[in-house]
């Protein structure tokens, strides 16, 4: 390709570049560069007719000197008004830049990057947390995300079981039929939680809760638990006996300030600050030890970070390149 053509890659494609045991191994190789990701930046927008929205700013660029020389900026656009239009709420776009000279070289579908990404960090951290072994994924929720977690997981551990809930019971039996009739994999909807949370080995929350629906106390010895949802500190889905059971990985440190997940435990004193293991970094990096023993509970809870974007929009530009 000419070095100076601008990509343009809508959902479609963005999905077919970003398969998910290559974009684990990635994440694992480039997680360790030396990125620099200022705080976001939020910015209220005056809607004419509606709802007012939201712009989002996430930048994030590779220090001096990268294996892999990267400037990258996802705008995300929430605009609540655009429900009573029929039109989706939330939108994103990732703007790819040359590391070395700030030229512009790719525009790619944001929401399709962000959520393949989320998934993928997931296995990347049960990869490292969960039992070699794990075959039992019970999925919490059956949405965008959540609909993509078996897919990812299972490139890291023999997954053989799907089970799936939802307050909508209608999405999990949709999310159900998929993995059976896609991937000839046994895949149930349950409507027992609690006897659900009993026997899976891997626990992977992806939903809007604020109220936890994981209870600690069900959890059975060696399971791994994935929680991606929350991203408020009003937001949950572990409650504290969960934290207290389980040793605590976050994928980012602006985990302990953004997820419910964390500051609620933090104020009520289940969890101290010297109770995290470590990020994400430390675990692929070998700067901190992950699963112990088959016995062991292990958590981790991420919010998204702005170098896991810059590690999947790379990727997708490097299959461009050459």
């Amino acid at each position: 390709m000419q070095t100076d053509q601008i990509l343009l890659l809508d959902a479609a494609t963005t999905q077919a570049r970003l398969p998910f045991r290559a974009l684990v191994d990635t994440l694992g190789e480039r997680l360790c560069d030396d990125f620099e990701a200022p705080q976001r930046h939020q910015h209220v927008v005056t809607a004419s007719s509606r709802q007012d929205g939201v712009m989002l700013l996430m930048p994030g660029w590779t220090r001096r000197g990268a294996k892999h020389p990267m400037l990258g900026l996802k705008i995300v656009n929430v605009f609540p008004g655009n429900n009573e239009i029929g039109l989706a709420a939330l939108t994103s776009s990732y703007l790819l830049y040359d590391g070395e000279t700030g030229l512009p070289r790719a525009i790619i579908d944001g929401n399709t990057l962000t959520n393949r990404r989320t998934a993928a960090t997931a296995a990347l951290a049960a990869r490292h947390l969960a039992r070699a072994d794990a075959s039992d994924l019970l999925v919490l929720g059956s949405g965008k995300v959540a609909s993509l977690v078996f897919e990812a997981m299972k490139e890291v551990r023999p997954i053989t079981k799907v089970r799936i809930w939802d307050i909508n019971a209608e999405g999990a039996e949709r999310l159900a039929a998929t993995i059976r009739n896609e991937h000839a994999v046994a895949a149930s909807v349950v409507s027992d939680l609690d006897a659900a949370l009993s026997e899976a080995d891997i626990v992977s929350a992806a939903t809007l809760a604020s109220d936890p629906i994981i209870k600690g106390a069900r959890l059975k010895p060696g399971v791994h638990v994935d929680l991606i949802g929350s991203f408020t500190p009003a937001m949950r889905e572990a409650d504290d006996e969960t934290i207290r059971r389980a040793r605590v990985y976050i994928d980012t440190p602006v985990a302990l300030k953004e997820s419910g997940d964390l500051t609620q435990p933090l104020e009520s004193g289940a969890l101290a600050r010297d109770g995290i293991q470590g990020t994400l970094e430390d675990l692929v990096s070998g700067k901190v030890e992950g699963r112990r023993s088959d016995g062991e509970i292990t958590l981790f809870k991420a919010v998204g970070s702005a170098r896991t974007d810059l590690v999947a929009a790379g990727m997708i530009y490097d299959q461009y390149r050459g």
